[in-house]
């Protein structure tokens, strides 16, 4: 068995809800997960909870990112940022946001959007 991911995934309707708000800059919209942690042992998942996204991150060349803060905290455990990967220009991967917040930063909205996340794990994608 592979190694799993753990976090939460956005419902479908505030999927759709959010990019009306926030249109993709790419073509490829991602926008479904924010990431707990990988590795996690098959079962683990973290409870549901609610968050707020407070920010994004564009590289502008294809990777685009929203910062969500947790629990009061936007700092995962792994001393990466929690965040949903946006939108990915064709041959970008949702892995390099990561790389893209560290490298480039994030610019904050105004005032935080609430989102409701569900508990989840996956085999990563």
């Amino acid at each position: 068995m592979g190694v799993r991911v753990s976090g939460w995934k956005l419902e479908r309707g505030q999927r759709e809800a959010l990019l009306q708000r926030f249109p993709a800059a790419y073509e490829i919209v991602v926008c479904d997960h924010v990431t707990l942690k990988f590795g996690g042992r098959p079962g683990f998942e973290p409870a549901d909870t609610s968050a707020e996204i407070i920010g994004f991150a564009n590289d502008r060349r294809g990777v685009q990112a929203a910062i969500v803060e947790i629990a009061g905290l936007s700092a995962r455990p792994d001393g990466g940022v929690y965040h949903i990967t946006w939108s990915l220009a064709p041959g970008r991967r949702a892995v390099e946001s990561n790389d893209v917040i560290a490298e480039h930063g994030w610019a904050p909205l105004p005032i935080g959007v609430p989102v409701e996340l569900k508990a989840a794990s996956w085999p990563p994608g």
